[in-house]
């Protein structure tokens, strides 16, 4: 297949495009243009409003993984970035893509288990209903912004992403420094639940969610075994050999990162894979220590 690829130099993104290259598809990475991007290269500046698709030719499939980074103190300035470049970003993309005289097929776009909000306990599927605060309303207006796209007729499936586990980057890599050096621990209460995917697992979804034609709408792209941040916390200290009894108190994230901690890190979202699992997908990695040693390579 001839894939376009957004976000293809982030974490997913780099990993994705070669996979995709060595199944044999060819990419067309979508990246924004500094003056030097090549005559043959699709453009975009999504800030100005610009995209340029007349040089990629036909694609059969879209995969949408362009976005702000979600980790980070939340100013007013942050939060407009991260709304603009989902919603804004994502509403151009359809544009220029329907416009196109053959349109792509399926286009897989990326949203977020944020969009469930804080939910404490309660068991998350597709069909539950949206949570409030800063990030559901931006994955709710995300995922809105392909509609027009699903409207002439693309196949269109929302990935909502939890913590994506991969040992070069993200916030697995993040955490390895404390763990090791046995300053690790739960954030804040650690009752909250984390719903978590490795990044091996989450290429495979793409790759199935892209050639899966029954497959529409939203998607939970995360794996079946949802721990609470505790949990999560305990595994890693277990696999890496080192404690993990030092918390975090939730004030002081509050301290460090502002509405972020409340939103994001102190957030709970017990989400279950239903339309992975009823579609015949099978993780690599459904339970957190395995996924873990295999990613850091312990025994």
């Amino acid at each position: 297949m001839d894939i376009l690829v957004t976000g293809a130099s982030g974490l997913i993104g780099s990993a994705l495009v070669p996979r995709l290259t060595a199944e044999g598809h060819h990419v067309i990475e979508l990246r924004r243009d500094r003056g030097t991007t090549p005559a043959s290269q699709a453009t975009w500046n999504p800030d100005a409003g610009q995209i340029d698709l007349s040089r990629c030719g036909p694609v059969d499939a879209v995969v949408h993984l362009a976005g702000e980074n979600v980790a980070q103190r939340w100013t007013p300035k942050a939060k407009a970035r991260i709304r603009d470049s989902r919603v804004n970003g994502t509403h151009l993309l359809c544009e220029a893509l329907t416009k196109l005289a053959q349109p792509p097929k399926t286009l897989v776009g990326a949203s977020a288990t944020g969009f469930y909000g804080h939910r404490g306990e309660e068991a998350l599927d597709e069909q539950s209903a949206p949570g409030s605060g800063f990030l559901a309303e931006v994955c709710r207006e995300w995922e809105a912004a392909l509609a027009s796209a699903a409207e002439q007729g693309v196949r269109v499936v929302h990935l909502r992403l939890g913590l994506v586990l991969a040992a070069q980057g993200g916030a697995l890599a993040k955490m390895l420094t404390p763990f090791r050096l046995g300053l690790g621990g739960s954030l804040g209460s650690g009752r909250q639940y984390w719903s978590w995917i490795t990044l091996e697992d989450l290429l495979a979804v793409v790759l199935f969610a892209m050639r899966t034609e029954t497959l529409s709408g939203p998607v939970n792209a995360v794996a079946p075994g949802t721990v609470t941040n505790r949990e999560f916390t305990k595994t890693l200290g277990r696999v890496l050999r080192r404690p993990a009894i030092l918390p975090v108190p939730g004030f002081a994230l509050r301290l460090l990162f502002g509405e972020m901690a409340d939103g994001a890190l102190l957030a709970s979202a017990r989400v279950k894979p239903a339309k992975l699992e009823a579609s015949g997908f099978v993780f690599r990695f459904p339970e957190l220590e395995p996924a873990l040693r295999s990613l850091l390579k312990t025994r």
